[in-house]
């Protein structure tokens, strides 16, 4: 197996994965400050996460393509330049429109960062060590989303929201520094023909199923809205037809053969239960404890941190663990606790005492 610097080009990888990441559930609890600033509505602030998740959902199934199109080199390199073009824009954004943008940016680089920062990791180190350091990647996904609100609670304030964007620009610029010294070329260009077919299909497909659901907690109508409808049903079809020409293609833009293997869907669907739970709660909970509890943004900020400073600190041990034992003796635990606090979460209202809420926060991380 060739050798790689693997701590150098991890660092760079994890210190531009959090900082995507923080930055994402950052905004989040500063939603209520916008939609003051900007005067616009919590459905229209909404968008400035809803365009992010919209713009990762039409990017990365196309990721296994790019991979194959471009070094990467070249693929870190552009993810990048679009987080920091990105972050720089939100971090000078005086309108809302501009704000979007800069979100769409930034959705771009993290799109293209996250696959081809797993592909890395998977190629630079060899399966006994694996374990160990997706603990780290963890770490990004888990622990990063979490400190977001409290960082960036501090910083609304004592500062301003635009404060969250600079405070993320250095450490780009430095995870850019160290990956463009150290990084290697780590997969084979091949440079399949593009099936614009399946490049439609795929971005009316995720795009569409992606909207439905963004745009099902706004207005009255929710589910029952014709455009809520509409727009999941046709996704669905389009995704259909996806998963049908991507099984008769000799040279598919999307591998569905993965989903063969048990042990794999198994671990698609926790990550995917994992992020759901993650996104959704760093999206709720600063705005229940703000406008439900009356607690201002800092003490919001610091509600939160326990919590994830916890996960932090298990994350890399549990894939230390994971590489000694395997998975079931930390999943299915791990899934119990989850299942309990997000119980006790049902019972949670403005009435609730700071104490319960602070504790099924922090037993939520721990799950």
């Amino acid at each position: 197996m060739k050798k790689y610097n693997t701590r150098a080009i991890l660092a760079s990888l994890l210190i531009c994965g959090f900082v995507g990441m923080f930055s994402e559930t950052a905004l989040n609890i500063a939603m209520t400050n916008l939609m003051g600033v900007f005067q616009i509505s919590a459905a229209t602030a909404q968008w400035l996460t809803t365009g992010f998740l919209l713009t990762l959902g039409i990017l990365m199934p196309m990721s296994g393509l790019l991979l194959q199109m471009f070094t990467t080199r070249q693929l870190f390199t552009g993810s990048l330049i679009s987080l920091i073009v990105g972050t720089s824009i939100a971090a000078l954004g005086f309108n809302f429109e501009m704000l979007m943008f800069a979100r769409v940016l930034q959705a771009v680089g993290m799109g293209l960062l996250l696959p081809l920062m797993f592909n890395t990791i998977l190629v630079i180190y060899p399966p006994e060590k694996r374990g160990a350091a997706m603990g780290f990647v963890g770490l990004v996904i888990m622990f990063a989303p979490a400190t977001g609100p409290t960082i960036g609670g501090l910083l609304i304030e004592y500062l301003t929201w635009h404060y969250i964007f600079w405070f993320s620009l250095p450490f780009l610029i430095i995870g850019l520094l160290i990956g463009l010294k150290y990084l290697e070329n780590v997969t084979d260009v091949t440079k399949p023909r593009i099936d614009l077919l399946s490049v439609a299909l795929s971005t009316i497909g995720f795009g569409g199923v992606v909207f439905g659901f963004s745009k099902a907690g706004e207005g009255s109508e929710g589910w029952s809205s014709a455009v809520v409808v509409t727009s999941i049903v046709v996704g669905l079809i389009a995704l259909v037809l996806f998963i049908l020409r991507q099984n008769v293609m000799h040279n598919p833009m999307m591998n569905l053969s993965v989903f063969k293997y048990p042990m794999y869907v198994v671990g698609l669907l926790l990550v995917m239960s994992c992020m759901l739970i993650i996104m959704s709660s760093m999206i709720i909970l600063p705005m229940f404890l703000q406008t439900g509890t009356g607690l201002s943004v800092f003490t919001t900020g610091l509600m939160l941190l326990p919590g994830s400073a916890l996960n932090g600190i298990l994350s890399p041990r549990m894939g230390s663990l994971f590489d000694k034992y395997g998975p079931k003796w930390l999943v299915i635990p791990g899934l119990v606790i989850v299942a309990v606090m997000l119980w006790f979460f049902t019972a949670l209202s403005p009435a609730s005492s700071g104490p319960l809420s602070w504790l099924c926060i922090l037993g939520l991380w721990l799950g």
